[in-house]
């Protein structure tokens, strides 16, 4: 029987990021339009695409073996689930997501103990109502549906737990953060008893290795140069590297080969310096992974 791997993408904002990081890693993936079942170059894996909301809960249960979620979800649902691996794709986009309680900026609420009795609306109503009962802070907690936000300018409730990069959004509706309740990232789940099976293990963990390959991957390049041999240590002291630099010895015994994986921006300081040292034949290359 055909051995195929049910993997969830989660749908939405992650959407994109996660695609994209699938082709560094090796995968092709497209998705057409209206359709929840992409097509990848894989015909060990079967993706389907669904809300990241509800990705732990179909991998908790079986119907998927594994996917990516962020992990506001797995701890909203309470999912027991395997976590294979951290995925932060915040290293690729810009900051990580933080989930923060925010009032109006007139409301006299400065801490957390000023919420007792209060009204929070928030889309993360379980993570939040465990939350303020280990804190024994007595709060209402509904369900919001969206604009939440808006709900506390309205005065359908007195604070909001919302997920937010930089609070640029949240401080222009006049609010003000008062707590981060948590920070978030994509995470690899997988349910335990595909864990359990060898063939799914090894396939789930091949997608790990190569995703966080790809991700280690973002804004390093590789250099490759030629080093004349009365400067080989001067040039070697001046490399940053993830380890030590590959070093061969060239036909002329005057001169080595040396390659290193750097970031993008030491490059801008680095290269004048190694010209200064007699370095030739300075070639820059982009990386698809790191591992």
């Amino acid at each position: 029987m055909e051995k195929v791997l049910k993997f969830g993408i989660p749908k939405g904002s992650l959407e994109k990021s996660t695609i994209e990081l699938f082709e560094k890693a090796g995968w092709t993936i497209e998705v057409h339009h209206r359709s929840y079942f992409p097509v990848v170059d894989d015909p060990e894996l079967n993706l389907v695409i669904c809300r990241p909301q509800e990705m732990s809960k179909y991998v908790e249960a079986g119907i998927l073996d594994a996917g990516i979620t962020g992990k506001d979800w797995i701890y909203d649902n309470d999912s027991q689930v395997i976590l294979v691996e951290d995925l932060p794709y915040s290293k690729v986009s810009k900051r990580p997501a933080r989930w923060v309680i925010a009032v109006k900026e007139d409301s006299g609420i400065e801490k957390l103990e000023d919420l007792r009795g209060k009204r929070i609306s928030t889309e993360l109503v379980n993570y939040t109502r465990r939350y303020f009962e280990n804190l024994g802070i007595p709060v209402e907690v509904s369900y919001s549906w969206g604009a939440t936000e808006a709900k506390v300018v309205q005065g359908l409730c007195d604070a909001v737990v919302e997920v937010t990069e930089t609070g640029s959004t949240i401080k222009a509706h006049g609010l003000k953060i008062i707590h981060e309740m948590l920070i978030t990232y994509p995470q690899l789940i997988a349910n335990s008893n595909s864990w359990e099976d060898p063939w799914k293990r090894k396939k789930i963990q091949q997608l790990a290795l190569l995703l966080k390959g790809a991700l280690n991957s973002h804004k390093r390049v590789g250099l490759k140069m030629n080093v004349p041999a009365n400067n080989l240590e001067r040039v070697i002291a001046l490399l940053p590297s993830i380890t030590s630099p590959t070093i061969a010895k060239l036909y002329d015994q005057n001169w080595y080969a040396l390659e290193i994986v750097v970031s993008e921006k030491e490059v801008r300081d680095l290269v004048p310096q190694l010209i200064e040292l007699g370095v030739q034949g300075i070639i820059e290359y982009s990386l698809n992974k790191v591992i």
